[in-house]
């Protein structure tokens, strides 16, 4: 049975650099299938008590829950805003958090950052793998790329080498 990977670019730009980025890390396993996921499938109103009281669980968070627990491996790139996650993810884990606090449901996840700045939103990528484990994500490796445009081509994905072989050490390391 062909093992399947989630990834997706924990942004809302139509031109998220992270994205990209998890695009191409899950495209670097072999016999596997890869859904990307895209982040703007899943807005919905900024999660309140007062709404999920009102409202319930809102019908996206269960699909995006449902997605999540149908990966045997979780590819999640980060796109680091004041230092943190972006509202449009924050307000994904929120609302998913509320179905089960163990929103990764004990998957593995390769977690990934990138920014055109030299930091490579390292930041960002720090609080989720400090953060994920108690949220149910089995963390195999992390990855931060810096400076995305003088590193990453559309067509031939990381093309600095040192940073290629990092990323491709931590694929080939990874057993789900």
């Amino acid at each position: 049975m062909t093992k399947k990977i989630i990834a997706f670019g924990a942004s809302s730009s139509k031109q998220s650099i992270n994205k990209q980025l998890a695009t191409f890390a899950a495209n670097q396993f072999q016999n596997v299938s890869v859904e990307i996921l895209d982040l703007n499938d899943y807005e919905m109103p900024i999660f309140s008590v007062d709404k999920e009281k009102e409202n319930g669980i809102h019908p996206l968070a269960q699909e995006f829950y449902s997605k999540l627990g149908s990966a045997d491996l979780i590819i999640i790139s980060f796109a680091e805003h004041n230092g943190n996650y972006s509202s449009a993810f924050k307000n994904i884990l929120d609302w998913t958090s509320r179905i089960n606090a163990k929103t990764f449901q004990e998957k593995p996840m390769l977690l990934l950052a990138t920014s055109p700045g030299a930091r490579g939103g390292s930041s960002v990528l720090e609080i989720a793998s400090k953060r994920f484990p108690f949220q149910g994500g089995i963390v195999k490796g992390s990855f931060s790329l810096p400076s995305f445009y003088e590193n990453f081509d559309v067509i031939n994905g990381i093309i600095h080498p040192e940073y290629k072989n990092q990323l491709l050490e931590i694929v080939n390391s990874t057993e789900f």
